[in-house]
């Protein structure tokens, strides 16, 4: 005797299984990834590493100069430590998708780079050019796109005791190809 006579087994197809799987599979949400640097390496210039220790209130700067239309404000609170960093990419090199917890001054020294942005965006830099990076969440890729090596030197200042770079995901700009084999 069925003690539960009011319900009836019920038979799902084994075709209908798969379809059901691969569509939940396609609709849920997928942590994106991290993109990996590749034909990078970096070198820290300066020893010990950080390079400099600023406690708070050090970076508390503001000069007018005798020029005029050149004045310079900078104002951190909190303590920093400062990264002097060679970063030299092979062809085909890149930096992977990432961020920094604070600015960078960054000079082009040798070859050419291109700056890749997370809204998609690009700009291309070469020998004697310089760029910033505001860091604190701007997430970039930097790639070297030419048959030869590319050195850049950034200068960085970052929170005390905080990790220099910061992977992020890929934001999905399709034109930056994936590393080549090295």
């Amino acid at each position: 005797m069925n003690p539960l006579p009011h319900f009836k087994k019920i038979r799902i197809p084994p075709l209908l299984i798969a379809p059901a799987l691969i569509a939940l599979a396609t609709f849920t949400a997928v942590p994106a990834r991290a993109t990996p640097s590749c034909g990078l390496t970096s070198t820290n210039l300066l020893s010990p590493v950080p390079a400099g220790y600023f406690a708070s209130g050090l970076l508390n700067l503001m000069c007018r100069s005798n020029l005029p239309d050149w004045l310079l404000i900078t104002r951190v609170r909190g303590d920093s430590d400062l990264y002097i960093t060679q970063n030299t990419f092979q062809p085909g090199g890149q930096s992977g998708w990432h961020t920094h917890p604070g600015p960078s001054l960054i000079t082009v020294t040798e070859g050419t780079v291109t700056v890749y942005e997370d809204d998609c965006t690009s700009t291309t830099y070469s020998v004697g050019e310089s760029f910033t990076d505001i860091g604190c969440g701007d997430v970039h890729n930097i790639r070297n796109e030419t048959g030869a090596e590319a050195k850049t030197i950034a200068v960085q200042i970052v929170p005390h005791g905080a990790t220099r770079r910061i992977d992020a995901a890929d934001p999905g700009c399709a034109q930056v190809p994936p590393c080549p084999a090295f």
